[in-house]
Protein backbone atom coordinates (compact mmCIF):
# COMPACT_ATOMS: atom_id res chain seq x y z
CA UNK A 1 0.00 0.00 0.00
CA UNK A 2 0.98 3.38 -0.73
CA UNK A 3 0.38 7.32 0.29
CA UNK A 4 -1.98 7.95 1.93
CA UNK A 5 -2.61 5.15 3.62
CA UNK A 6 0.96 4.65 4.26
CA UNK A 7 2.60 7.43 5.77
CA UNK A 8 6.45 6.90 6.66
CA UNK A 9 7.06 10.20 8.92
CA UNK A 10 4.56 8.72 11.31
CA UNK A 11 7.08 6.94 13.53
CA UNK A 12 9.27 9.92 13.20
CA UNK A 13 7.35 12.44 14.60
CA UNK A 14 8.46 12.91 18.10
CA UNK A 15 11.83 12.36 19.61
CA UNK A 16 10.47 9.25 21.89
CA UNK A 17 9.36 7.83 18.94
CA UNK A 18 12.44 8.20 16.95
CA UNK A 19 14.10 7.01 19.82
CA UNK A 20 11.83 4.00 20.14
CA UNK A 21 12.34 2.85 16.37
CA UNK A 22 15.92 3.48 15.90
CA UNK A 23 17.07 0.41 14.04
CA UNK A 24 20.87 0.96 14.83
CA UNK A 25 22.15 2.27 18.39
CA UNK A 26 25.91 3.46 19.12
CA UNK A 27 27.16 2.23 22.49
CA UNK A 28 29.97 2.74 24.30
CA UNK A 29 30.99 -0.78 23.98
CA UNK A 30 31.68 -1.17 20.57
CA UNK A 31 34.30 1.27 21.18
CA UNK A 32 38.32 0.58 21.00
CA UNK A 33 40.68 3.52 21.25
CA UNK A 34 43.86 3.72 19.86
CA UNK A 35 46.49 4.97 21.45
CA UNK A 36 50.41 5.39 20.99
CA UNK A 37 53.11 4.90 23.54
CA UNK A 38 56.30 6.26 23.72
CA UNK A 39 59.92 5.99 25.93
CA UNK A 40 60.26 9.08 28.51
CA UNK A 41 58.58 10.46 31.41
CA UNK A 42 55.57 12.47 31.89
CA UNK A 43 55.49 12.86 27.99
CA UNK A 44 52.10 14.06 26.29
CA UNK A 45 53.03 15.37 23.12
CA UNK A 46 50.22 16.37 21.30
CA UNK A 47 50.05 14.61 17.86
CA UNK A 48 49.02 17.89 14.80
CA UNK A 49 47.54 16.63 12.65
CA UNK A 50 45.13 14.69 14.81
CA UNK A 51 43.88 17.05 17.55
CA UNK A 52 42.93 15.46 20.93
CA UNK A 53 45.01 12.58 20.36
CA UNK A 54 48.86 12.47 21.83
CA UNK A 55 52.04 10.49 22.21
CA UNK A 56 52.11 8.97 26.04
CA UNK A 57 55.15 7.81 28.41
CA UNK A 58 53.53 4.86 30.03
CA UNK A 59 53.30 6.89 33.43
CA UNK A 60 51.28 8.99 31.19
CA UNK A 61 49.54 6.43 29.05
CA UNK A 62 48.21 4.79 32.44
CA UNK A 63 46.56 7.65 33.65
CA UNK A 64 45.04 7.89 29.86
CA UNK A 65 43.67 4.37 30.33
CA UNK A 66 41.85 4.77 33.98
CA UNK A 67 39.94 8.19 32.63
CA UNK A 68 38.99 5.93 29.41
CA UNK A 69 37.84 2.57 31.46
CA UNK A 70 35.73 5.10 33.91
CA UNK A 71 34.06 6.85 30.59
CA UNK A 72 33.32 2.97 29.81
CA UNK A 73 35.64 2.02 26.97
CA UNK A 74 36.38 -1.32 27.47
CA UNK A 75 39.23 -2.00 25.00
CA UNK A 76 42.45 -0.40 24.04
CA UNK A 77 44.39 -0.73 20.98
CA UNK A 78 48.38 0.19 21.65
CA UNK A 79 51.30 1.17 18.90
CA UNK A 80 54.49 1.75 19.72
CA UNK A 81 57.40 4.05 19.12
CA UNK A 82 60.45 2.52 20.49
CA UNK A 83 63.48 4.33 21.21
CA UNK A 84 65.45 3.34 18.47
CA UNK A 85 65.26 1.20 14.91
CA UNK A 86 67.27 -1.18 13.03
CA UNK A 87 66.65 -3.07 9.78
CA UNK A 88 64.83 -5.86 11.16
CA UNK A 89 62.89 -4.27 14.04
CA UNK A 90 64.24 -5.92 16.90
CA UNK A 91 62.12 -3.77 18.99
CA UNK A 92 59.05 -4.99 18.45
CA UNK A 93 59.88 -8.50 19.83
CA UNK A 94 62.50 -6.96 22.59
CA UNK A 95 60.91 -8.59 25.86
CA UNK A 96 61.30 -5.31 27.75
CA UNK A 97 60.46 -3.18 24.72
CA UNK A 98 58.29 0.00 24.66
CA UNK A 99 54.90 -2.10 23.99
CA UNK A 100 55.40 -4.75 26.81
CA UNK A 101 56.46 -2.70 29.44
CA UNK A 102 53.49 -0.61 28.55
CA UNK A 103 51.11 -3.76 28.72
CA UNK A 104 52.67 -4.88 32.09
CA UNK A 105 51.64 -1.01 33.52
CA UNK A 106 48.43 -0.84 32.32
CA UNK A 107 47.58 -4.39 33.06
CA UNK A 108 48.87 -4.13 36.65
CA UNK A 109 47.05 -0.50 36.88
CA UNK A 110 43.44 -1.20 35.17
CA UNK A 111 43.44 -5.26 35.32
CA UNK A 112 39.84 -5.28 33.65
CA UNK A 113 40.78 -2.85 30.66
CA UNK A 114 41.10 -5.20 27.18
CA UNK A 115 44.32 -4.42 25.91
CA UNK A 116 45.06 -4.96 22.34
CA UNK A 117 48.48 -5.57 20.99
CA UNK A 118 48.81 -4.11 17.07
CA UNK A 119 51.57 -6.73 15.85
CA UNK A 120 53.72 -5.00 12.72
CA UNK A 121 57.47 -4.37 12.16
CA UNK A 122 56.70 -0.83 10.45
CA UNK A 123 57.25 1.23 13.76
CA UNK A 124 60.34 -0.53 15.06
CA UNK A 125 61.99 -1.05 11.46
CA UNK A 126 64.48 1.77 10.40
CA UNK A 127 63.16 1.62 6.81
CA UNK A 128 59.55 2.05 7.73
CA UNK A 129 58.26 -1.48 6.34
CA UNK A 130 56.20 -3.89 7.86
CA UNK A 131 58.48 -6.57 7.42
CA UNK A 132 61.83 -7.64 6.88
CA UNK A 133 63.21 -6.37 3.48
CA UNK A 134 65.37 -8.60 1.16
CA UNK A 135 66.53 -7.00 -2.16
CA UNK A 136 64.32 -4.00 -1.81
CA UNK A 137 61.58 -6.19 -1.29
CA UNK A 138 59.27 -7.36 1.59
CA UNK A 139 60.18 -11.01 2.18
CA UNK A 140 56.94 -12.15 3.53
CA UNK A 141 58.38 -15.75 4.54
CA UNK A 142 61.19 -14.00 6.85
CA UNK A 143 58.72 -11.78 8.11
CA UNK A 144 56.49 -14.56 9.82
CA UNK A 145 58.88 -15.65 12.69
CA UNK A 146 59.26 -11.87 13.66
CA UNK A 147 55.59 -11.70 13.81
CA UNK A 148 54.65 -14.48 15.80
CA UNK A 149 58.00 -13.59 18.11
CA UNK A 150 56.47 -10.09 18.48
CA UNK A 151 52.74 -12.08 19.74
CA UNK A 152 54.25 -14.18 22.05
CA UNK A 153 56.28 -11.44 24.40
CA UNK A 154 53.05 -9.65 24.11
CA UNK A 155 50.81 -12.48 25.11
CA UNK A 156 53.77 -12.89 28.01
CA UNK A 157 53.57 -9.07 29.29
CA UNK A 158 49.59 -8.83 29.42
CA UNK A 159 47.71 -8.40 25.86
CA UNK A 160 44.58 -10.16 25.96
CA UNK A 161 44.09 -9.86 22.42
CA UNK A 162 46.96 -9.52 19.47
CA UNK A 163 46.06 -7.85 16.34
CA UNK A 164 48.58 -8.43 13.42
CA UNK A 165 48.55 -5.23 10.56
CA UNK A 166 51.23 -6.58 8.50
CA UNK A 167 49.37 -8.48 5.49
CA UNK A 168 51.97 -11.05 5.25
CA UNK A 169 50.56 -13.83 4.03
CA UNK A 170 50.04 -16.92 6.16
CA UNK A 171 50.76 -14.92 9.52
CA UNK A 172 47.74 -15.73 11.28
CA UNK A 173 48.22 -19.08 11.15
CA UNK A 174 51.96 -18.38 12.38
CA UNK A 175 51.19 -16.38 15.03
CA UNK A 176 47.91 -18.84 16.24
CA UNK A 177 50.52 -21.94 16.15
CA UNK A 178 53.06 -20.08 18.22
CA UNK A 179 50.70 -18.82 21.19
CA UNK A 180 49.03 -21.85 21.35
CA UNK A 181 52.55 -23.66 21.81
CA UNK A 182 53.38 -21.00 24.21
CA UNK A 183 50.33 -21.63 26.21
CA UNK A 184 48.21 -18.59 25.40
CA UNK A 185 45.00 -20.61 23.77
CA UNK A 186 43.07 -18.60 25.28
CA UNK A 187 44.59 -15.44 23.72
CA UNK A 188 41.95 -14.25 20.65
CA UNK A 189 43.46 -12.61 17.38
CA UNK A 190 42.36 -9.90 15.88
CA UNK A 191 43.54 -9.67 12.49
CA UNK A 192 43.66 -7.00 9.89
CA UNK A 193 41.91 -8.93 7.06
CA UNK A 194 41.15 -6.19 4.28
CA UNK A 195 43.83 -3.51 5.08
CA UNK A 196 43.73 -1.44 2.08
CA UNK A 197 46.67 0.39 1.09
CA UNK A 198 44.79 3.97 1.48
CA UNK A 199 45.89 7.68 1.14
CA UNK A 200 43.68 8.02 4.61
CA UNK A 201 46.80 6.68 6.90
CA UNK A 202 48.81 9.95 6.70
CA UNK A 203 48.09 11.38 9.98
CA UNK A 204 49.00 8.20 11.80
CA UNK A 205 52.33 7.62 9.85
CA UNK A 206 53.05 11.26 11.19
CA UNK A 207 52.00 9.96 15.22
CA UNK A 208 53.62 6.61 15.09
CA UNK A 209 56.56 7.57 12.78
CA UNK A 210 56.47 5.07 10.60
CA UNK A 211 56.74 6.58 6.99
CA UNK A 212 58.49 4.47 4.20
CA UNK A 213 61.47 5.04 3.73
CA UNK A 214 61.46 3.82 0.28
CA UNK A 215 58.32 2.76 -2.17
CA UNK A 216 55.43 2.14 -0.67
CA UNK A 217 53.37 -0.53 0.76
CA UNK A 218 51.37 -1.70 -2.27
CA UNK A 219 52.90 -4.99 -2.93
CA UNK A 220 51.45 -6.31 0.31
CA UNK A 221 48.44 -4.23 1.28
CA UNK A 222 45.43 -4.39 -0.94
CA UNK A 223 44.55 -2.78 -3.58
CA UNK A 224 41.52 -0.17 -2.89
CA UNK A 225 39.16 -1.27 -6.14
CA UNK A 226 39.06 -4.72 -4.83
CA UNK A 227 35.93 -6.57 -3.08
CA UNK A 228 35.81 -9.96 -3.79
CA UNK A 229 39.82 -10.35 -3.05
CA UNK A 230 38.82 -8.68 0.60
CA UNK A 231 36.22 -11.49 1.32
CA UNK A 232 38.87 -13.61 0.32
CA UNK A 233 41.82 -12.22 2.35
CA UNK A 234 39.14 -12.33 5.54
CA UNK A 235 38.21 -16.11 4.36
CA UNK A 236 41.85 -17.06 4.67
CA UNK A 237 42.54 -15.21 8.14
CA UNK A 238 38.92 -16.88 9.74
CA UNK A 239 40.66 -20.22 8.31
CA UNK A 240 43.83 -20.15 9.80
CA UNK A 241 42.77 -19.25 13.24
CA UNK A 242 41.39 -15.79 13.29
CA UNK A 243 38.50 -14.86 16.25
CA UNK A 244 37.86 -11.25 14.82
CA UNK A 245 38.07 -9.87 11.17
CA UNK A 246 39.02 -6.15 10.48
CA UNK A 247 37.97 -4.27 8.13
CA UNK A 248 40.56 -0.85 7.28
CA UNK A 249 39.82 1.86 6.79
CA UNK A 250 35.85 2.03 7.57
CA UNK A 251 34.31 5.01 6.18
CA UNK A 252 35.32 4.29 2.73
CA UNK A 253 35.51 0.60 2.71
CA UNK A 254 31.29 0.35 4.52
CA UNK A 255 30.34 -2.35 1.40
CA UNK A 256 33.17 -3.93 2.31
CA UNK A 257 32.35 -4.24 5.62
CA UNK A 258 28.51 -5.41 4.58
CA UNK A 259 29.59 -8.26 2.81
CA UNK A 260 31.73 -8.93 5.08
CA UNK A 261 28.95 -9.03 7.72
CA UNK A 262 26.49 -10.98 5.63
CA UNK A 263 29.22 -13.68 4.40
CA UNK A 264 30.77 -14.30 7.43
CA UNK A 265 30.07 -15.16 11.31
CA UNK A 266 32.93 -14.02 12.95
CA UNK A 267 32.63 -10.66 14.60
CA UNK A 268 33.83 -7.85 12.99
CA UNK A 269 35.95 -4.86 13.80
CA UNK A 270 36.21 -2.00 11.20
CA UNK A 271 39.04 0.81 11.86
CA UNK A 272 38.01 4.72 11.17
CA UNK A 273 41.09 5.59 10.74
CA UNK A 274 43.36 8.95 11.28
CA UNK A 275 42.65 10.80 7.77
CA UNK A 276 39.08 9.65 8.40
CA UNK A 277 39.14 11.59 11.70
CA UNK A 278 41.42 14.63 11.00
CA UNK A 279 39.02 15.71 7.99
CA UNK A 280 36.64 15.93 10.21
CA UNK A 281 38.23 17.90 13.19
CA UNK A 282 39.57 20.06 9.92
CA UNK A 283 36.03 20.90 8.70
CA UNK A 284 34.83 21.84 12.60
CA UNK A 285 37.66 23.81 12.88
CA UNK A 286 36.32 25.82 9.97
CA UNK A 287 33.14 25.69 10.79
CA UNK A 288 31.65 23.81 8.23
CA UNK A 289 30.60 21.02 10.32
CA UNK A 290 29.79 20.15 13.76
CA UNK A 291 32.01 17.63 14.80
CA UNK A 292 29.89 16.01 17.46
CA UNK A 293 27.13 14.87 15.00
CA UNK A 294 29.52 14.52 12.40
CA UNK A 295 31.50 11.55 13.86
CA UNK A 296 27.83 9.97 15.87
CA UNK A 297 27.27 9.51 12.30
CA UNK A 298 29.59 8.59 10.62
CA UNK A 299 30.32 6.02 13.77
CA UNK A 300 26.39 5.01 13.39
CA UNK A 301 26.86 4.13 9.70
CA UNK A 302 30.09 1.95 10.10
CA UNK A 303 27.93 0.30 13.04
CA UNK A 304 24.80 0.03 10.53
CA UNK A 305 26.91 -1.68 7.94
CA UNK A 306 27.80 -4.33 10.05
CA UNK A 307 31.18 -3.69 12.38
CA UNK A 308 30.79 -5.19 15.91
CA UNK A 309 33.16 -3.39 16.93
CA UNK A 310 34.88 0.31 15.63
CA UNK A 311 38.75 1.06 16.50
CA UNK A 312 38.39 5.46 16.13
CA UNK A 313 40.51 8.59 18.13
CA UNK A 314 36.75 9.79 18.73
CA UNK A 315 36.53 6.57 21.32
CA UNK A 316 36.72 9.41 24.36
CA UNK A 317 34.87 12.00 22.86
CA UNK A 318 32.07 9.72 21.95
CA UNK A 319 32.20 8.19 25.71
CA UNK A 320 32.37 11.61 27.39
CA UNK A 321 29.37 12.74 25.20
CA UNK A 322 26.96 9.25 26.48
CA UNK A 323 28.37 9.32 29.70
CA UNK A 324 26.80 12.83 30.51
CA UNK A 325 23.48 12.22 28.24
CA UNK A 326 22.85 8.70 30.62
CA UNK A 327 23.45 10.87 33.65
CA UNK A 328 21.01 13.89 32.53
Amino acid sequence: MSFPINRMRRLRRTEILRNMFRETELSVNDLIYPMFVRPGKKVKNEIKSMPGNYQFSIDMLVKECEEAFKLGIPAIMLFGIPAQKDEKGSQAYAKNGIIPKALRAVKKEIPDLILIADVCMCEYTSHGHCGIVAGGYVNNDKTLKFLSKASVVYADAGADIIAPSDMMDGRVGVIRKALDLNGFINTPIMAYSAKFCSAFYGPFREAAQSTPRFGDRKSYQMDPANSREALREIELDIEEGADIVMVKPALAYLDIISKAKIKFSAPIAAYNVSGEFSMVKAAAKMGWIDEETVSREILTSIKRAGADLILTYFAKDIAKKMKGKNKS
